[in-house]
């Protein structure tokens, strides 16, 4: 089953009609002139035949390869997934763009069935090489050095040996995949449609959410109220497609002796259960140091003895309503980038100028943002909800992060560039922090610095803390679905359950926050993605420490950990930088880096 792997930020960007400048719009045609493209139809037909040809080579026949066999097998199998990859990408691309059109809709959900049907017969593939014993395996390894660049796919995909079904089995749920996307894609029309009225205007989710970050108190509470009210609205619909894919994944883990929900996970990111357990205990433990201690000050700033959820992301009282248009975004990101290495500018450069990314906000566009990298031998696609916020720049960064890492790791090929998740933020993480301290750096008043410290800490907070806080929320949820269907209720309070304790006690949730479950992408498409972020940016703390430490020679390090893709595993990627993620006390590095910040704002307090 080939997913597509577009990463939803939980952004609050937003909207409002205002002069941006001219706002860049994607550019297809590298991948695809049109639906009905000569080169599409060419590809698909291709497709169908070299999978049957592939199984027909290949199937029950893989322990008695030889090397240089075993190597043209695998790289068969790696073109068959980069021409599958180029279809998915045009078709999920144009999707994303505007998910309540029925045409876009009906052409992604037609290329998935073909390509899930014409790929069924290679299921075979990974359920034989998981039988090769590991001394065949590894003598085959021996033998070839251009066999040997794939041991680390090879390790990867056996990580699931103890967890493999039958082949009759594993065909059977590959097929079945499509039936889970179809509520992926019922999950992301509903939200895509959802309308808001405040003031009297109407407006999409993106509008909406970026109100919460207006200056106007009453503006961001109305806003909050509106959303409460079109969440519970349409609850039930939120509530099915979660008890659904919940259980889906209940039935599946169960059958593959999965030990927990969050395993198959924790095995596709490439790290050890106990390595998330650390990152996720050392957030918590911290909550009172971070969370806590900031959200109490930002009350005095606002002058407020209680918080509401709408204060939350609310800007500085000193702070002026600003609104950073297109070319000044694209300045500031790519300064940045240069001042750390000219290469970082140059490598983001055709993002701008090429069509690679989709930055308006448009009626029936997904919400949040992602970089997809679409194929090796293409490039990435970077889609924005771009309204002029100054968060917008920080997202601009972040997702540029992504596409830069994207396009170093592409010459490891499609099966070794793509990256677990707990590495993939990296990039995108140390982008922001890049941008964020050019900023700091250019700041000439001590109010100035005071609103872009404040900034970051809350993006810190909405990146660690707040991710955190959604992971233990799906752990409790899956636990609790395997217990029998859950009210939407039920949903609300575990949700709550985890708000309190995360955001601290100077906070009341309104009535109808209990809903803001809801409208989260990944609990739908990428269930415990969430933690990704917190490990990446704990990880970036800890480097940009070691940067700040040792400057002399870190960029060319640093580039060498973009271009390794995942082709290796995260403590051979930290070990030139005297990192290791394994050592509980490596996320109090990161965390304390936060704190540092607080401790900041705090003295300028006196």
């Amino acid at each position: 089953m080939l997913h597509l792997p577009f990463p939803v930020r939980d952004a609050q960007a937003g909207g409002g009609a205002r002069d941006l400048g001219d706002l860049p719009e994607w550019d297809l045609t590298d991948l695809y002139g049109a639906e009905d493209a000569p080169e599409l139809a060419r590809d698909l037909d291709w497709l169908e035949q070299e999978c049957a040809a592939f199984a027909a080579d290949y199937e029950g026949k893989l322990a008695a390869l030889s090397a240089e066999e075993f190597l043209t097998c695998v790289q068969r199998n790696e073109k068959i997934s980069a021409i599958a990859g180029r279809i998915m990408s045009y078709a999920g691309l144009r999707y994303y763009q505007q998910t309540t059109d029925g045409g876009r809709a009906k052409f992604m959900s037609d290329c998935q069935e073909k390509i899930t049907d014409y790929t069924t017969p290679l299921v075979f593939f990974t359920l034989e090489l998981n039988r090769l014993e590991d001394d065949h395996l590894a003598g085959l390894l021996e033998q070839n050095r251009d066999l040997a660049r794939y041991a680390p796919v090879f390790r990867r995909i056996r990580a699931m040996k103890d967890h493999q079904l039958s082949d009759e089995l594993e065909k059977f749920l590959h097929d079945l995949g499509v039936v889970g996307d179809a509520w992926e894609r019922l999950f992301d029309e509903t939200i895509a449609g959802l309308q808001f009225e405040v003031d009297g205007e109407e407006m999409g989710i993106e509008a909406t959410l970026n109100l919460l970050t207006e200056q106007d108190r009453a503006k961001r509470e109305a806003a909050s109220r509106e959303l409460a009210r079109v969440f519970q609205e349409n609850i039930r619909i939120f509530s099915r497609v979660h008890n659904t894919q919940a259980k889906e994944k209940e039935v599946i883990d169960r059958w593959r002796k999965m030990p927990s929900a969050q395993a198959g996970r924790h095995l596709s990111n490439d790290v050890e259960p106990e390595v998330v357990e650390a990152l996720r205990n050392a957030v918590v433990a911290a909550y009172p140091r971070l969370s806590h201690r900031y959200y109490a000050l930002k009350a005095k700033w606002l002058g407020l003895d209680r918080m509401q959820v709408w204060d939350r992301n609310a800007p500085l009282p000193m702070e002026e309503t600003k609104i950073v248009g297109w070319e000044e975004a694209r300045a500031i990101v790519q300064e940045a980038y240069a001042g750390f290495d000219p290469r970082m500018s140059e490598l983001s450069e055709p993002f701008f100028t090429d069509g690679w990314i989709d930055a308006g906000v448009k009626p029936g566009k997904a919400p949040g943002a992602f970089a997809h990298p679409t194929v090796t031998d293409v490039h990435p696609y970077v889609m924005l909800n771009y309204l002029g916020k100054p968060r917008d720049v920080m997202t601009l960064a972040h997702e540029l992060g992504h596409g830069v890492h994207q396009r170093l790791a592409a010459d490891q090929g499609e099966m070794l560039s793509s990256t677990p998740l707990t590495l993939a933020e990296t990039a995108s993480v140390f982008g922001e922090m890049l941008t964020f301290r050019k900023m700091l750096e250019k700041a000439e008043t001590k109010e100035a610095r005071k609103i872009l410290l404040a900034g970051k800490v809350e993006d810190m907070i909405n990146t660690v803390v707040r991710q955190i806080a959604f992971y233990d929320f799906e752990c409790k949820l899956h636990d609790a679905r395997r217990g029998g269907e859950l009210t939407p209720e039920d949903i609300n309070a575990l949700w709550m359950s985890v708000q309190a304790e995360s955001l601290g006690p100077v906070f009341d949730f309104m009535e109808g926050y209990e809903t803001f479950w809801a409208y989260i992408p990944h609990f739908v498409h990428s269930p415990f993605y969430v933690y990704a972020y917190a490990f990446g940016d704990g990880l970036v703390n800890a480097l940009y420490a070691a940067y700040e430490a040792e400057p002399e020679g870190f960029q060319e390090k640093y580039f060498d950990m973009l271009k390794a893709g995942g082709s290796k595993h995260h403590k051979e990627l930290l070990a030139p930088f005297g990192l290791d993620a394994s050592d509980p006390a490596f996320w109090d590095k990161g965390l304390s880096m936060i704190e540092g910040m607080i401790d900041e704002l705090e003295a300028m307090e006196d």
